[in-house]
């Protein structure tokens, strides 16, 4: 049985060195967990190194560390994303018909195996490297590892599932919008965005140029740094490599600037809200001051990547291969880059001269503060939900990640916690250029001062949607029409109380006794409820016996959160008894 604990680059190299264990011993159980995991996800990979080409290169590793050699990351498993070239391996881009063998491995991986670190194989991608979801590939749609019904996010969503579901110690991905930043949220990670030119791109397959960097997927942040020390090269061969700066870590007194409420967008996420405002206070506790800044410039810079003519350089990337095989192209990647075909040169410059704006903008904002603290992203979906909206919906993640590259920004997305679905929800520090190792230092100290927490087990089997139901009256436990619940397998999540926000009555003339539960805002209370978890079927059955003027609406709990639950139509206050003051239906029913 296969226990996919999750690992450490780290620490698997001190073992290999030391001779604890030998790299051999480790890359039998990372092609252990690959098979085992291909059960649940094989989705995540596009190709898999071949087992026995695994053991030679762990056997060349265990060979160097005998002759005396130290490698920084001896033996370590790792992936890599499939637009990034290995040479002898076909890399897709997700697209089959794209596909090409090879000839030399991309300037990292070549860094990565010379440290030591042993590769297992290529993963999945939004094809082309478009797209924050996961879900735009041929090869399937790899899943959050934590609920299979949400997406993994992307468009690094191999990398990201690989190495959270414990197969790899680390994997590359690529970030031009999001793509390394927003799995690792989903999927409770480090996402570390250097800043660009600090790694090379040679080898990488561009999506835009001029924006592009290759990142890392971690389960802490000694692994990224690790990393980071051993790709951060200048690199002749690559036009946008820039010889790295050096800049202090921040003071413990540093300032972290939060973006005004009002310009913050959860896409009606409550929980997401509730765990951005948990991050900040934990960034509170732990020392930080929090300056409110305008975020409205950053915001509106996003918009230049993919609703102007910066996304003519995807097309520029692809042109070749469009004109001939346009109809291979996933249908969503197509639109968008048969789009930027219809730009001009006099827009590009307008566009260049905005930007030009925004960095100046940009610029003044570290001025009052040393980095940012944002959220990765707003929400996650499910996949169904993509297939209806893909553009609106990808649209929607990319909502704090998209200006970062534009203005020349460094970020690391870190883990702050879960919903109630098991979905992870993260945080990303952001700086300007080189602050690279502040800001990872900036996450060890957030994550060691309490943000840590112990993901869920990994979701190894299918599930059924279910669906979170308050009741407040005649169905509570004990009640008369609790059977209605119990007939369903309906699973008690918690007793609590709403939002105080509701106004309770006892409806006239109702059999048995019934409450209704009217919104009033400010005039309200907190009302006593219970929550049930039920499936979407017997949510659906139970929904169709509700009786007029009853029916199932949203509730807010007093936690934020959303679920379903008892709503009322005006009809129902007609001789009716306002009993909120009683604060729920069993200390109405306990007065009489």
């Amino acid at each position: 049985m296969i226990s996919f604990v999750r690992l450490n680059a780290a620490e698997i190299a001190a073992a290999v060195g030391s001779g604890a264990t030998s790299a051999l011993a480790v890359a039998e159980d990372a092609l252990a967990r690959r098979d085992a995991y291909d059960a649940v996800q094989p989705q995540a990979w596009i190709s898999r190194v071949l087992a026995d080409d695994v053991r030679a290169a762990a056997k060349r590793v265990d060979a160097r560390i005998a002759a005396g050699e130290t490698l920084p990351l001896a033996g370590a498993p790792f992936a890599v994303k499939d637009n990034i070239d290995v040479g002898g391996m076909e890399t897709t881009a997700a697209c089959p018909a794209f596909a090409y063998v090879a000839e030399k491995s991309a300037r990292v991986v070549d860094l990565l195996i010379a440290a030591g670190a042993v590769l297992i194989g290529k993963t999945n991608l939004d094809q082309f490297a478009t797209g924050l979801v996961g879900v735009r590939s041929p090869y399937g749609a790899p899943h959050c590892v934590f609920n299979r019904d949400y997406i993994s996010g992307g468009s690094s969503s191999g990398s990201a599932v690989t190495t959270a579901a414990g197969v790899v110690a680390f994997a590359l991905g690529t970030d031009t919008a999001g793509s390394g930043r927003v799995p690792a949220a989903f999927n409770h990670l480090i996402g570390f965005k250097p800043t660009k030119g600090r790694w090379s791109t040679s080898g990488l397959l561009p999506a835009c140029r001029s924006l592009d960097c290759i990142t890392v997927f971690a389960n802490d942040t000694s692994d990224a740094v690790l990393v980071d020390g051993v790709l951060t090269h200048f690199d002749e061969a690559d036009i946008f490599s820039r010889t790295a700066e050096s800049k202090p870590h921040f003071k413990t007194s540093l300032r972290l600037g939060v973006a005004k409420a009002a310009q913050l967008n959860w896409f009606g996420d409550t929980q997401s809200a509730a765990l951005y405002a948990a991050a900040l206070a934990r960034a509170k506790a732990s020392g930080a001051e929090l300056v409110e800044v305008d975020v409205a410039p950053l915001l509106a810079c996003a918009q230049l990547l993919y609703q102007g003519p910066y996304v003519a350089e995807r097309t520029a990337a692809l042109k070749d291969f469009m004109a001939k095989n346009a109809a291979a192209v996933h249908p969503v990647v197509r639109g968008i880059v048969e789009g930027g075909g219809g730009y001009s040169a006099l827009e590009a410059y307008e566009a260049l001269y905005a930007l030009k704006a925004y960095e100046r903008v940009a610029g003044k904002l570290w001025e009052n503060v040393d980095a940012l603290i944002l959220p990765t992203a707003p929400t996650i979906y499910r996949l169904a939900e993509l297939e209806a909206a893909p553009i609106a919906l990808n649209s929607n993640l990319g909502l704090y990640t998209n200006f970062v590259n534009l203005l020349d920004m460094s970020a690391v997305a870190a883990p702050a916690g879960f919903r109630e679905n098991g979905t992870g929800f993260g945080i990303t520090f952001i700086g300007p250029a080189w602050t690279d190792a502040a800001l990872l230092d900036l996450a060890a100290r957030y994550l060691a001062a309490g943000a840590a927490l112990m993901p869920p087990p990994l979701d190894l089997e299918p599930h059924p949607t279910r669906i979170k139901l308050a009741v407040v009256g005649a169905h509570l436990n004990g009640m008369p029409l609790h059977w209605q619940l119990t007939s369903r397998n309906a699973r008690l999540v918690k007793s609590c109380k709403t939002a105080p926000a509701y106004k309770l009555y006892a409806m006239a003339n109702s059999t048995p006794p019934k409450p209704a539960l009217v919104y009033a805002g400010a005039g309200g209370a907190a009302i006593a409820v219970e929550v049930y978890e039920l499936d979407e079927a017997a949510f659906g059955s139970f929904t169709a016996e509700v009786p007029a003027p009853l029916a199932i609406g949203t509730v807010t709990l007093d936690d934020g959160s959303n679920v379903k639950g008892f709503v009322a139509e005006p009809r129902a206050l007609e001789g009716a008894e306002d009993i909120t003051h009683l604060g729920g239906w069993r200390a109405f029913i306990a007065r009489n």
